[in-house]
């Protein structure tokens, strides 16, 4: 975990101070915020301060939770800044969940067994994610469930 807060310290260092920057590191099932982005987040969103270590503080939320969170901290003068260190990369929250959309459809396209579909199905199938490629670009919610 150290290294996390590692990656938030040379965020903060590195961060254009003209912009007031929160980062919220993707860490497991949770999303949690480091240091004094803690503190702020804390107050805004009502989430429970805890130790990460005996000098570290930190808060957080499931990753199920996200869209709530994010709806609630859009309305703050705060950019938000998503890291996922399992991929090593740093995301705004619309990019995070236009990225994660995206591989929700890669992943139908890969379980579709293409033997086994009608030409009618096929066209029924390509027609659907076109459809919800459209809702992505448009930066309309995507669930995964419309494929099927």
């Amino acid at each position: 975990m150290s290294k996390l807060y590692d990656k938030y310290l040379y965020l903060k260092k590195t961060e254009d101070t003209s912009e007031k920057t929160l980062y919220l590191f993707k860490s497991g099932i949770f999303f949690i915020f480091l240091g004094d982005d803690a503190k702020i987040a804390s107050k805004l969103l009502s989430l429970k301060i805890t130790y990460l270590t005996e000098e570290i503080i930190k808060c957080g939320f499931p990753v199920n939770s996200l869209e709530k969170y994010t709806n609630l901290l859009k309305v703050t003068p705060y950019k938000i800044k998503i890291i996922d260190n399992t991929n090593n990369t740093t995301y705004t929250i619309s990019n995070y969940n236009t990225d994660k959309e995206v591989k929700n459809i890669l992943n139908t396209i890969l379980s579709i067994n293409t033997n086994s579909l009608s030409v009618k199905e096929a066209y029924e199938f390509i027609e659907n994610l076109k459809c919800i490629a459209q809702q992505i670009m448009k930066g309309e919610s995507y669930n995964g469930e419309n494929t099927e």
